[in-house]
């Protein structure tokens, strides 16, 4: 096991390795920023970010964008207190605007199996929004149960858990402003 600091706070997590630095992260996020903004010149978005592994995430998109957008907030859990998905999606909270008529980016953390997002957009797509589009901090590719992609992805990764930059493993790990994956 090793551990990390911050501040009197520790986190033990197994084994792990850097997948992307912090400024690997932050560059591609302003790259990711800049395409949105140019898919919706000229109108304003609505961003609502997936609770809770987005939400430093979504934080840092919508101050790289350089247009206006809204945000708001829904939770789903797949994953319980594992690392491994339950297949078994319930939502926690709701979003409350309304988004009939307008453009909406769903701002995910992790696009794996697939099924935590096709099951959101259903849910979605049923209050009639004008379009409906999603970004992904990190698609997993191999482990797709439903063929979904998403419309802007920051970084593409075959397999394996990771955490840091708002990503946990049991609610731990969120802070660390890099990316790591946990080595088994």
């Amino acid at each position: 096991m090793t551990g990390c600091q911050n501040g009197s706070y520790e986190v033990k997590i197994m084994k792990r390795k850097i997948l992307f630095s912090k400024e690997t992260i932050d560059q591609r996020v302003r790259e990711l920023a800049d395409e949105i903004s140019q898919e919706y010149e000229g109108r304003e978005i609505l961003m609502i970010g997936v609770l809770k592994g987005a939400f430093v995430f979504l934080a840092d998109l919508i101050r790289s964008l350089s247009i206006p957008c809204e945000i708001d907030f829904t939770r789903l859990a797949s994953y319980g207190a594992g690392t491994v998905s339950t297949e078994n999606i319930v939502v926690t909270k709701k979003i409350e605007m309304p988004i009939k008529g307008r453009d909406v980016v769903i701002v995910e953390d992790i696009v794996d199996t697939g099924l935590t997002l096709t099951y959101l957009i259903n849910q979605l797509k049923k209050e009639r929004p004008r379009s409906l589009k999603v970004c992904a901090f990190i698609d997993k590719k191999r482990k797709r149960k439903i063929p979904i992609e998403a419309d802007f992805v920051g970084f593409t990764i075959e397999d394996g858990f990771v955490v840091g930059y708002g990503l946990d493993v049991n609610e731990k790990a969120r802070f660390l402003p890099d990316v790591y994956i946990i080595e088994e």
